[in-house]
């Protein structure tokens, strides 16, 4: 056995070989920012403690070349698992190269290298807890026996160590140098986007690391795009497309626009269209060509919500792919394990895919959460066109770490963000409370005329029937019963599942209505798709429908209801709720005269939504501005939108830093402090030259939603049958498959709230599959018309095992 072969990495890999491997792949991820020697120089170092003679006992003794009874050497796996370091050695190492004169900057970059190495089975570490406590200098300064730092030196590969002494020496410094002098932010926000510059070489090792240990045999190939191919295709729909009527016609010059402004700069932009105004496909038209125009990798669709997702992605794919030409990924679900196993590790998607479509959730958590799981697709957003879809969702207490992490992907990591709504929430028009440093630009319009257009699709009447004491459910099931009789459709949109259960039961109660629905997102998306095809051809058909759904049907729901009675909410729900009434313009008089649909806007009594205080808040400011209109049928023009804004921004500016109540530390202080060198009692150091951030308690502290939901596959229609092939695919693991299931199961899963979850729990009614961290729903906790239910709905079935 040679020197080489006596060091492996794993039971089927040689560790030199890993090594080599993780270090070509980090070399191609970083490049996409100019830091190509940097990513390699961390494949290279990040597995040289896999040269302590413990950690060959160990890998040896998981693989049964060592024997339990035979060989004094012998670990038991389960006892050492994670106990023996093998990250600390190579961070030790290019921090200790270092000169006695070293520069701060030289120190600066030689610490980032260092924590990607050390953290790249935890997740990035503090390099300060906010109590103080030096993270970082502890593990850089840990005991040589810990680490077997010396013992690895001696062990390693020459090549190995010739070639990461010439990086470290050589190149490393001043490619690094070239990039940290674009950093033009001032003061707080610079340390923000060292921060981020940490996060995204992390992302390339870790992904680096996932995809050499899954395919350790097979070289890895960059898919290449040819832009052009889905533009021809594109473009040769839109020229055959026949416009039949003008609300078409509106659309294509919409679309035309987006195609005209394709052709500049990168940078942010924003496309302000009236809902129904065909945002989706403009937004790719312009994506493609622009993609095409700066050689881009990939576009982005960030999504507000998981119900929506399957429809663009629908949409897209009938425009971009044909017969085994697959561009199009849906991620979407949290189906991932909260705790990574080895295999959620092989098998984590990556976002390779050209055309991504994901929610805002996943988004951020790929910038902000922590550990490893979310981080590695962070490369992956360099080079693309991000289009945020509805961006004032965009989560309030999330809004800083937003702008600023925007900023930064544009500025330096040749991304152009675009921001789609019909609502647009003046980002630029932010003042932070308690900085001067904040600055969010505003971006260029693509559409020519933005009030003309919103004059042109002027579709709906808005009608305020809001009063003293609100409307009770009998009120509001009459006066949606008159609509669906004289009308022929009615929407009503609420704001709580526990509205749309009473009203849906009310309404049943009346045995009488044909074309009864209930929508939420306790239903899971092949469900609700399945019911949403139901109520479409009832639409088509001329059927009566009445559908009673949450706010799942607001945004980006292509269907067209002659009256749409939506709960009173925040200005820009209302909004997406009137896209969903006369969508198509095809309304008309017994004359055959065009008129509008009607949109009721109704506040009814005994809501509960104390808790909802994006609602709460929303409802009141949209009260204020009614107030002010002499015509509530303006309520949906610019002027009106952003006197909204105004108000419901000004009241919450002080929660836009992701706020840590002192509770927590001692003090009062914020994710973003935390992410942009941090020091007790809130401020932050501006004399430091090194990283300060709180990177694993910031991970921690993060979550978009306030009560994280969790994700069960639901044993029932085809779900059932996906079950059965994930346990059986888990125990006896096939990487690709394993993959392909957890992809088709995001259609077969419901997110929950803890509150469901620890109640279904408790009833036995949600089992693991095979250990993985993936779960699912015994199919008697899941009702026909309201999906997911805390009681029992039919008689236990039996449960796959």
């Amino acid at each position: 056995m040679t020197k080489e072969e006596k060091y492996i990495a794993r039971p089927n890999q040689l560790l030199k070989d890993h090594l080599i491997g993780a270090a070509a792949k980090a070399r191609l991820f970083a490049s996409k920012i100019g830091l190509e020697n940097c990513g390699e120089l961390l494949g290279l170092l990040h597995d040289i403690g896999k040269y302590s003679q413990d950690f060959q006992n160990y890998i040896n003794s998981i693989s049964g070349t060592l024997d339990p009874d035979l060989d004094d050497d012998y670990m038991d796996p389960k006892q050492h698992k994670g106990k023996i370091d093998h990250s600390t050695a190579g961070a030790q190492w290019i921090w200790r190269m270092k000169k006695k004169d070293s520069t701060k900057g030289e120190l600066l970059i030689r610490q980032i290298m260092a924590l990607c190495v050390a953290s790249h089975h935890s997740g990035l570490i503090d390099c300060l807890k906010p109590d103080g406590c030096p993270g970082f200098n502890n593990r850089i300064e840990k005991n040589d026996e810990k680490s077997h730092y010396d013992e690895c030196l001696q062990n390693i590969d020459p090549d190995i160590l010739e070639r990461m002494t010439h990086i470290s020496d050589n190149i490393l410094f001043p490619e690094m140098v070239q990039k940290i002098k674009t950093f033009t932010a001032t003061d707080q926000t610079k340390w923000f986007y060292f921060g981020l510059l940490t996060k995204f070489l992390f992302s390339c090792l870790i992904d680096a690391d996932r995809i050499d240990s899954a395919n350790p045999d097979k070289p890895y190939q960059p898919r290449q795009t040819d832009w052009q191919i889905a533009i021809d295709q594109v473009e040769s729909k839109l020229k055959h497309f026949s416009s039949t009527s003008a609300i078409d016609s509106i659309r294509k010059k919409i679309s035309d626009n987006c195609y005209e402004k394709a052709f500049k700069e990168q940078g942010i932009y924003t496309l302000t269209v009236p809902t129904g105004g065909g945002k989706t496909l403009a937004s790719l038209r312009y994506a493609l060509h622009h993609a095409k125009k700066h050689q881009l990798d990939r576009i982005v669709y960030i999504i507000p919500y998981t119900s929506i997702i399957e429809q663009n992605a629908k949409v897209i794919r009938e425009f971009v792919e044909n017969e085994g030409n697959e561009w199009v990924l849906e991620h979407h679900s949290n189906l991932e394990p909260e705790k990574e196993t080895w295999h959620s590790k092989l098998s984590a998607e990556n976002w390779s895919s050209p055309i991504i479509l994901t929610t805002m959730v996943q988004f951020l958590e790929v910038l902000f959460s922590g550990g490893t799981q979310s981080v590695r697709r962070l490369h992956q957003l360099a080079k693309s066109v991000l289009i945020f879809d509805e961006i004032q969702t965009l989560p309030i207490k999330c809004t800083y770490l937003f702008c600023n992490a925007i900023n930064f992907l544009v500025e330096h990591a040749q991304v152009t963000a675009l921001l789609c709504t019909a609502t647009q929430p003046l980002l630029n028009a932010l003042k932070h409370p308690k900085s001067e440093d904040y600055f969010f630009p505003k971006g260029e319009e693509l559409i020519d005329d933005v009030g003309q257009v919103f004059n042109d699709l002027k579709r709906v009447q808005i009608i305020n029937g809001c009063k003293n004491g609100g409307w009770d459910v009998d009120e509001i099931v009459s006066l949606a019963l008159k609509e669906l009789s004289d009308k022929g459709s009615c929407l009503i949109i609420v704001n709580t599942k526990s509205w749309a259960k009473n009203l849906f039961q009310l309404c049943k109660e009346k045995g009488s209505i044909t074309g009864l629905y209930h929508l939420s997102t306790h239903q899971y998306p092949a469900h609700r798709q399945k019911l949403l095809e139901e109520i479409r051809k009832r639409l088509n058909d001329k059927l009566p429908v009445l559908c009673i759904s949450t706010q799942l049907m607001e945004a980006g729901v292509d269907i067209d209801f002659a009256t749409v009675i939506r709960f009173l909410a925040g200005l820009d729900s209302i909004a997406q709720a009137a896209g969903r009434c006369n969508r198509h313009a095809m309304l008309s008089d017994a004359s055959g005269n065009p008129m509008p649909g009607k949109v009721y806007i109704l506040n009814p009594d005994k809501e509960h939504i104390d808790e909802l205080t994006d609602i709460q808040i929303g409802k009141e400011k949209t009260q204020r501005v009614l107030s002010e209109l002499k015509d509530p049928d303006h309520l949906l023009l610019p002027k009106s939108i952003e006197l909204y804004f105004k108000y419901y921004f000004y009241q919450r500016s002080s929660e836009m830093s992701f706020n840590v109540p002192a509770k927590e530390f001692g003090y009062d202080t914020n994710l973003f402090n935390l992410l942009s060198n941090d020091v007790k009692n809130g401020g932050y150091n501006s004399k430091s030259y090194l990283l300060q951030h709180s990177f694993m308690t910031a991970g921690k502290l993060f979550s978009v939603i306030d009560a994280p939901t969790k994700a069960i596959i639901i044993q029932h229609g085809k779900g059932q049958d996906l079950i059965t092939q994930l346990c059986s695919v888990a125990k006896e693991f096939d990487k690709k498959r394993y993959y392909d299931l957890l992809r088709l199961a995001q259609r077969y899963s419901v997110n929950v709230f803890p509150n469901t979850w620890r109640a279904l729990c408790e009833k036995g009614a949600i089992l693991e599959i095979q250990g993985e961290g993936v779960f699912y729903l015994n199919e008697c906790y899941y009702s026909e018309e309201f999906g997911v239910s805390a009681d029992p709905v039919t008689e236990m079935s039996s449960m796959v095992v």
